[in-house]
């Protein structure tokens, strides 16, 4: 059966709402001058006074960090004696924490921004007991990577694997805490080597996070006229293929296991380019020929978190299922198992067909959905759908990601 994504119904949690009030604004919507914002008195003339001011401003915002690691210590302290800090962590917290700073926010920093600095923060103050360990999609240098520390921040230990396998392995031994593996770009479609791990793994979806994508053409030599073959991951190549096909329409393309992997070989081959990211390019010293190749500029990548239990709801939330039916081949197997869906009105916003592996033409449906599985509305639909299906597994339920 094919595989189809539907388009969510609601926008995307994190970002503002027309007409909403702001009680840090004036009732014409603009932010009040500085001396009119609480415990802020910019200096007068000169541009020693600015630097003075912001000096102490910068020591206000030390102490007010310090304080708030005291406090994530106390927090730490009344959950687990234990200290390790994948017992600490609790994604739906650091998702509402997220969704706050945006709300607050009034520029000039960028939304972006703003959320790397509250991540980080909340990373520091986390990796006070011990760091969390996170295995990835490797080696060092791939989008995989950069999705850890979107989600995670960088005081994580952050542990690179070859296969998508093994990162699902690592963690179900408790050799990692959590594991990031890609699930689908928003051009060509589904990595569908994650799904097939569900169908055996205990592990349960914990996070998603998306991220955008820019593709770069690197390599040892000074200009694209010397480039002989271009490796990447496939995904990689057909996301640049028609810059390619323009621009380098004679050059061999090789996929390699990851970008990263890419970008190694340019390293070390002659006439050898790779198309990777701009930390790659850092990471193996590589010149940078050709910026921004993809051919949607939109291109995004989603990944899964994938840890070892469940967490409670953030209030913007994403539920995974496993579904199937005895017969998937009879008429209307699929409509009797999302009907209970439509009956409580819960968004459907994505489905994916797979064989089940168990004989040919037959099929599982990994389901996303809107809501928490302890919604009432997603609660009363799941136990509905669970009674006519064959198969039936909550792969996760989780906050959605933020930006």
């Amino acid at each position: 059966m094919p595989s189809r994504r539907t388009a969510p119904s609601k926008g995307r949690p994190g970002k503002r709402r027309p007409g909403k009030h702001r009680p840090d604004k004036d009732p014409a919507g603009q932010a009040p001058p500085a001396a009119a914002m609480p415990g802020i008195t910019p200096a007068a003339g000169g541009l020693g006074n600015i630097r003075d001011s912001i000096d102490a401003i910068d020591a206000r915002i030390h102490a007010l960090l310090n304080e708030r690691a005291r406090f994530a210590q106390l927090v730490g302290i009344s959950k687990s004696a234990s200290g390790k800090a994948v017992d600490f962590y609790r994604p739906e917290r650091e998702a509402e924490v997220l969704r706050m700073a945006l709300e607050r926010n009034q520029g000039p920093l960028r939304d972006e921004e703003i959320a790397r600095l509250f991540r980080e923060i909340m990373s520091a103050c986390l990796a006070q007991q011990e760091p969390l360990k996170v295995a990835f999609l490797g080696p060092e240098g791939t989008f995989t990577q950069a999705a850890v520390f979107k989600h995670f921040g960088s005081s994580v230990r952050a542990l690179p694997l070859p296969a998508i396998d093994e990162v699902f392995h690592e963690v179900e031994g408790g050799i990692a805490d959590f594991g990031v593996v890609p699930i689908e770009n928003s051009s060509e479609g589904t990595v569908n080597h994650t799904l097939d791990m569900f169908l055996s793994s205990a592990l349960k979806i914990c996070g998603e996070v998306e991220l955008r994508v820019n593709h770069h053409l690197m390599g040892k030599m000074r200009g694209a006229d010397a480039v002989k073959r271009v490796c990447a991951h496939p995904q990689a190549l057909a996301q640049c293929r028609g810059w390619l096909d323009e621009q380098l329409p004679d050059v061999e393309r090789v996929g390699v296991s990851s970008n990263a992997e890419g970008a190694r070989r340019a390293r070390d081959e002659r006439g050898t380019a790779a198309i990777a990211s701009r930390a790659a390019a850092e990471i193996y010293g590589l010149n940078l020929l050709a910026n921004e190749i993809e051919d949607q500029q939109d291109n995004t990548t989603r990944f899964l978190v994938v840890g070892r239990k469940l967490f409670n709801a953030s209030g913007v939330d994403r539920t995974t299922l496993l579904v199937s039916a005895a017969d998937t081949d009879d008429a209307g197997a699929l409509f009797r198992l999302l009907e209970p869906l439509a009956e409580h009105r819960v968004n459907m916003t994505r489905i994916e067909s797979r064989p089940s592996r168990k004989r040919k033409w037959d099929y599982v449906f990994f389901i996303d959905i809107e809501g928490h599985v302890s919604d009432p509305p997603v609660t009363k639909a799941l136990a509905a759908l669970e009674e006519r299906a064959s198969l039936f597994k909550v792969l996760g339920s989780y906050p959605r990601a933020v930006l």
